[in-house]
């Protein structure tokens, strides 16, 4: 995917809750993994800051990474293959230059995606992680519609092989959870940010835009960062640097 920077920048029944799309799961069960004080609290706020001068032309470690920690396979279709995660090329046209930096859900304060979904199966949770309850999607795709940074993806093939902690299902939407299950857990940072760091690029950062103290409001404090679409007013959770 090639655009250039200006473009860029100005970018229900008890039965159906009941339903497993995984053995043994249910995705709002991952919702209410742990107790409201911890991974609902509104005192947090989980986000991601991308530093695009540090990441690399090329490399798609965060994507492949992505993939590989939720289940998400290719079908050969890049045009209908879903992505949760996906690297852009950045064009000046005025002086040429050119760079790279990852695109995924922002999870918007105010994500336009859960407005308009008739269902509820589009929701953010009180920590700021936007999800898709697939169990009461019906796949009308509004969402889609709605974001404004393409950042949905419509599961059109059967998925096989799926990960307990990321249920999958045709038919339904899904996009970038923060790696919701790995927040519930502790963990403390995401695949692709884990990823990012290992290839040595460390130009992604997750962390809590609520915890004065935490290394990601540090940063946000004390460097510049851009919020794609700021005219829209959502208060992205997703920040960018160096672009």
């Amino acid at each position: 995917m090639s655009i250039n920077r200006r473009q860029f920048l100005g970018l229900g029944s008890a039965a159906i809750a009941a339903t497993a799309l995984a053995p043994g799961l249910r995705l709002i069960e991952l919702a209410q993994a742990r107790s409201p004080e911890e991974a609902t609290s509104s005192l947090h706020r989980w986000g991601l800051l991308i530093d695009s001068s540090k990441c690399a032309d090329g490399c798609t470690s965060c994507v492949s990474a992505c993939a590989d920690e939720n289940g998400i396979q290719s079908h050969g279709r890049p045009a209908t293959d879903a992505q949760w995660i996906r690297k852009v090329t950045l064009k000046d046209k005025q002086t040429g230059h050119v760079q790279t930096l990852p695109l995924m859900c922002l999870h918007c304060e105010h994500p336009p995606c859960v407005d308009v979904c008739p269902t509820g199966a589009s929701f953010k949770r009180a920590d700021g992680i936007v999800l898709v309850d697939k169990h009461i999607c019906i796949g009308c795709r509004y969402c889609m519609m709605a974001c404004q940074y393409k950042a949905r993806s419509f599961v059109h093939e059967a998925t096989t092989g799926q990960k307990p902690h990321a249920p999958r299902g045709m038919g339904t939407v899904e996009s970038c959870t923060l790696c919701v299950h790995k927040v519930d857990r502790g963990d403390g940072s995401t695949a692709c940010a884990d990823a990012c760091k290992k290839e040595g690029h460390q130009a992604i950062l997750f962390g809590d835009l609520k915890d004065p103290g935490s290394e990601i409001s540090k940063r946000l404090a004390s460097q510049p960062s851009t919020q794609l679409r700021a005219d829209l007013k959502l208060n992205t959770g997703v920040r960018y640097q160096g672009i």
